[in-house]
């Protein structure tokens, strides 16, 4: 009898069964619920758990849906749990499992076009989402050498943006403002201007009135523009914690995209919410308070969201992630302590003034106020040949105007920079959901540069603004791809569309031959 081969037979099936053990299915770490308040939880046990681990509470609740929670403070004794539930289905004494991964949630193409939450969860009534791939929801941002310039304008569709304060492909412009002065719908205009630009869109609504999400979501199917767009929503009787996690799960959704070579779109509506969320969470976890009451660690939290918006380089697929994020200011106080960081972080920002507002100006863009560190860069040529000086002679009226509300005589020159910056505001205007295409703002902008339309009554702007349009139909194919694909705009390319601009302002040379006589009679 040979017992070798036995020995060996033996060994094998241990080693075998040894390797088919699974520690994590045999040995669970359970806790226990100590204490639950508003959006989080005390719990004891789970010696093993990491920061920010994603925790699941065996609830004794009915609620078929599990109840998940977030590792937020880790201290000797117990573990404060930031609650992605309502904390009314937890109650003292129920067990608590670790699952070993971090808050992650689902990305693919089959979020396109759907509502969900940010636990990925829908919220359209469409029937579940399946994908295959899931993504932690806080990643770290690309490294400086796999990203590349920003050079390449995002077309936002509004004249006073895409003219004077541009948008580039991995640029972070700041949006805020006062309640009610617009800035919602700026991102929506922007949005609604990609229809044909290949570019996916992510708006993620934090804390907002369930009215408002609707609405917005409404003119998002209602303009087709759900076709591109992924919505994420917290609403504002949601646990403080979906609130706090939303823009980073709405970010590892963008970042799919991107690192797939392809450009997002994403709107953070409003970060100011997500701020009060994280104080809120930070003070009933007894994390020592700075100013305004926020953590000491705020100005981290969006610096490390908002460092993920990024144009990648070719050898990472040439992918972009633009980031438009949404900030609530009070009383126009923007050097209050969340307006400064967030404007210390971005590229720059476009600020929404309320006495613009209340004057009908809309968008009600502060244009001295606003700026883009990107600048020109991000400005096809042919809007810094017909947009270059814009911007200083609205800044020279603005002066101007300001000064003449005392009654002061001006002369013959500041007159005429008063009647071009009328104009100028004029044209400036524009309806809500109603992007203007390339091409009518270059015709627009190019007859305001060269002064076409400073004699045209204010009352008829809008019509001579419509005639321009009509005009670009006839605009020759080569000259408005040109104008698209970025190429240099000629003498004679500019000639050529003064031409037609002066043909399509005809029909209104009586109405500037009968200001310019009654003014001669005054």
């Amino acid at each position: 009898m040979k017992p070798q081969p036995i020995l060996e037979r033996l060994l094998s099936d241990i080693n075998t069964a040894v390797d088919s053990f699974s520690m994590q299915s045999a040995v669970v770490e359970t806790g226990q619920v100590k204490a639950v308040a508003t959006g989080i939880a005390s719990v004891s046990g789970l010696p093993g758990v990491g920061a920010e681990e994603l925790l699941i509470f065996q609830s004794n609740s009915d609620f078929a849906e599990p109840n998940y929670g977030i590792a937020f403070n880790i201290d000797e004794d117990e573990i404060g749990v930031v609650l992605l539930c309502d904390y009314a289905r937890l109650q003292t004494g129920d067990k608590v499992e670790r699952t070993g991964r971090v808050m992650d949630v689902a990305v693919g193409d089959e979020l396109i076009g759907r509502v969900i939450d940010p636990l990925g969860r829908p919220l359209d009534a469409k029937g579940p989402i399946r994908t295959s791939q899931r993504l932690p929801i806080e990643r770290p941002a690309a490294a400086i050498m796999d990203r590349a310039p920003v050079t390449v304008p995002l077309q936002t569709g509004l004249k006073v943006l895409d003219a004077l304060i541009p948008i580039g492909r991995g640029q972070r412009e700041l949006i805020l403002g006062d309640r009610q002065t617009g800035k919602t719908t700026i991102a929506i205009d922007t949005i609604l201007n990609q229809h044909d630009q290949a570019i996916i869109c992510i708006y993620c609504s934090i804390g907002q009135r369930t009215s408002a999400v609707a609405k917005t979501i409404a003119t998002l199917q209602e303009k087709g523009a759900m076709a591109y767009t992924v919505v994420m929503v917290t609403q504002g009787n949601d646990a403080p914690g979906l609130s706090y996690i939303a823009p980073y799960a709405a970010t590892s959704i963008a970042e799919y995209f991107m690192e797939a070579g392809r450009d997002v779109l994403i709107i953070y509506d409003d970060l100011t919410h997500h701020a009060r969320a994280y104080r809120e969470l930070s003070l009933l976890m007894r994390r020592p308070p700075g100013r305004e009451a926020f953590p000491g660690d705020i100005f981290y939290i969006h610096s490390r969201l908002l460092e993920r918006a990024t144009h990648l380089n070719q050898h990472r697929g040439g992918g972009s992630l633009t980031a438009l994020p949404i900030i609530e200011t009070e009383a126009q106080n923007i050097s209050a302590y969340i307006p400064t960081n967030l404007i210390s972080i971005t590229d720059g920002q476009i600020y929404l003034s309320p006495a613009l507002f209340e004057l009908g100006v809309l968008p009600a863009v502060d244009v001295a106020k606003s700026v883009s560190r990107v600048g020109g860069k991000a400005q096809s040529k042919a809007y810094r040949a017909v947009a270059g000086n814009l911007k200083l002679a609205y800044a020279q009226f603005e002066e101007l105007e300001t000064f003449a509300r005392f009654g002061a005589r001006l002369d013959e020159d500041s007159k005429k920079t008063i009647e071009h910056g009328l104009r100028i505001r004029a044209s400036l205007k524009q309806t809500q959901y109603c992007p203007v295409p390339v091409t009518v703002q270059i015709i627009t902008l190019l007859a305001l540069s060269a002064h076409l339309l400073d004699a045209i009554p204010l009352n008829q702007m809008a019509a001579a603004e419509q005639a321009l349009h009509k005009a670009t139909a006839l605009i020759p194919a080569a000259i408005t791809e040109g104008i698209v694909s970025d190429q240099e705009l000629t003498e004679a390319i500019r000639n050529k569309l003064l031409s037609l601009i002066q043909t399509a302002l005809e029909p209104f040379q009586p109405a500037i031959q009968s200001q310019q006589s009654s003014s001669e009679h005054e």
